[in-house]
């Protein structure tokens, strides 16, 4: 049988965004290529038809989760700094991580995994910094990090991991306020 045009295409990605989200609610281990497979609605026997083995596929898993969190929170179109904020820094975001940011959920696993892995969250992390960066100094030469970004990507990611931890729902909601209301600036930015 021949399969339209773009049909492996459509059903790569949709492998990859099962996986995205498999991975970021169940962590870097605890899904089996079988239960990605499944996960997309697809049998184990087509993994090998798209992939040359797991790293792969969980390196595209984790950039494609981190394109959807710039897309969906830290972009232009997704607001200001403060809309940004609100969202990322929400009850939402901590209680759905199969749906947030891969950093927040999986980063703590990433350093411990092979190198096509730990490149992908490297890139993923740099990606974060990069978009605060323009939400915070939107004349920022590119390529350049100041301090504040920095700073900031380290509280949102840290604030939301933390938030996770507890079983308090009132100390994870303080969290993410102070989070959110910290100063954004410092004073002179440093590459």
């Amino acid at each position: 049988m021949r399969y339209p045009e773009g049909h492996k295409e459509k059903v790569r990605a949709s492998i990859v965004a099962s996986a995205a989200r498999a991975l970021r609610r169940d962590g870097l281990d605890g899904v089996s290529i079988p239960e990605l497979m499944k996960e997309a609605g697809l049998t184990h026997g087509g993994f090998y038809g798209h992939f040359k083995n797991r790293d792969q596929l969980v390196a595209e898993a984790v950039m494609a989760a981190a394109e959807a969190t710039g897309a969906a929170v830290l972009s232009e179109e997704a607001g200001d700094l403060d809309a940004t904020l609100g969202r990322y820094l929400s009850m939402g975001h901590v209680q759905h991580p199969e749906s947030g940011c891969v950093l927040a959920a999986l980063g703590g696993e990433g350093r411990r995994q092979p190198a096509p892995v730990r490149r992908a969250f490297g890139r993923a992390a740099r990606g974060f910094v990069r978009f605060l960066e323009q939400k915070l100094h939107p004349k920022s030469p590119a390529g350049h990090l100041s301090d504040d970004a920095l700073r900031l990507s380290a509280q949102m990611v840290g604030a939301v991991v933390l938030a996770r931890l507890l079983d308090d729902e009132t100390l994870s909601e303080r969290i993410l306020e102070a989070a959110k209301h910290a100063p954004r600036t410092s004073g002179p930015r440093r590459r």
